[in-house]
């Protein structure tokens, strides 16, 4: 119900368009059926038009329903249209969405990146300073060896 009046509305918007159209190309001296109605009533209900010209309101309302069909032919082309801009849109940020993702994740490996390479780089210092320590372990070892020899030979 509702939808029909909303389609009766459109009409009678598409016949008013027609009408200013058909005014605007037909010459100015011309009164259009929308401007004999208003003059009509301005008049008053039951006098008729003096300008002569018949009101041919099937031909009216087949105009405005050409109208009409024309006006939703573009609606659904601009429907369509909206819908594959959305498309293309969602389609840009997904990828966008895949890239700041990529890139939150390259930054994350760098960042990762850089801890383990501050930590082989500690673990590097400290197996020079293991090794130095052997070393030095090794030469007190001998050294010790050295002493208890020495001790052993002056006891005996």
């Amino acid at each position: 119900m509702k939808e029909n009046q909303n389609s009766h509305k459109t009409n009678l918007r598409a016949v008013g368009l027609c009408n200013r159209l058909d005014s605007s190309a037909g010459g100015a001296g011309r009164p259009t059926p929308l401007s004999s109605r208003r003059d009509n009533s301005s008049r008053g209900a039951g006098q008729a038009a003096d300008d002569g010209s018949p009101k041919d309101y099937k031909k009216m309302y087949e105009q405005a329903l050409q109208t009409n069909e024309k006006l939703k032919s573009r609606l659904e082309d601009s429907k369509k249209e909206l819908a594959r801009i959305q498309a293309r849109l969602e389609r840009v940020n997904q990828k966008q969405g895949k890239v700041s993702e990529r890139s939150n994740v390259m930054d994350k490996d760098k960042g990762e990146k850089h801890i383990l390479e501050k930590k082989i780089s500690e673990m590097e210092d400290e197996l020079k300073v293991r090794t130095e320590l052997k070393n030095e372990n090794q030469r007190l070892k001998d050294e010790n060896g050295a002493l208890i020899r020495v001790i052993s030979k002056l006891s005996k």
